[in-house]
């Protein structure tokens, strides 16, 4: 490789606090595991769940979750179209699923100081994936499950099993933001 250029790190799901205190802001990474997916109106029945002491449609702990509601797929796909959505719409949602053991999010855009601060206190970070690429995206993904709120069509929470999904930090654990250290470093 040429001088400068970093490959991507890969990791694997489900993430540990270990694997998660070793990423940090601006870092690529290539994921490779299951992660699941959901959008605004999957964590509003996530929290309506938690607040009645009912159980999550999956294993939360050291989870992942793609912000994203994917297109019907094209015939011998597992999914179609897999782009980010913007991550703002969630962040009403994401503090109490952080507390819970999620460790992963991946979406677009900032996120809120309440998000943030989860962030650093349970050990979790956002990921950027790429928006305006979904048909890329969905090329990283092997298989894809519904596994709950199926009557949500695109916004139901499927399994997906992922393949070096490319990914960048923009939220770690420690408190630094991608976009803030952009700003900074431009604005000099």
């Amino acid at each position: 490789m040429g001088k400068g250029i970093v490959e991507p790190r890969r990791i694997t799901t489900p993430l540990s606090d270990e694997v998660v205190e070793g990423l940090h802001t601006g870092e690529k990474l290539l994921i490779t595991g299951v992660i699941y997916t959901g959008r605004d109106t999957t964590h509003k029945r996530l929290i309506e769940l938690i607040d009645t002491g009912k159980d999550l449609p999956f294993d939360i702990k050291g989870g992942i979750i793609y912000y994203v509601g994917p297109t019907p797929p094209k015939p011998g796909r597992p999914i179609g179209s897999a782009g980010p959505t913007t991550s703002g719409r969630i962040d009403a949602y994401a503090p109490r699923l952080i507390e819970q053991g999620l460790k992963g999010m991946i979406g677009k855009g900032m996120r809120s100081k309440e998000v943030r601060a989860a962030m650093v206190r349970y050990k979790a970070v956002y990921l950027g994936a790429t928006g305006g690429a979904g048909a890329l995206l969905s090329k990283r993904i092997k298989q894809a499950e519904v596994i709950a709120f199926a009557d949500l069509g695109p916004e139901a929470i499927r399994r997906l099993e992922v393949e070096d999904f490319p990914v960048v930090v923009i939220n770690d654990c420690f408190g630094k933001d991608l976009y803030e250290e952009g700003i900074k470093r431009f604005a000099r």
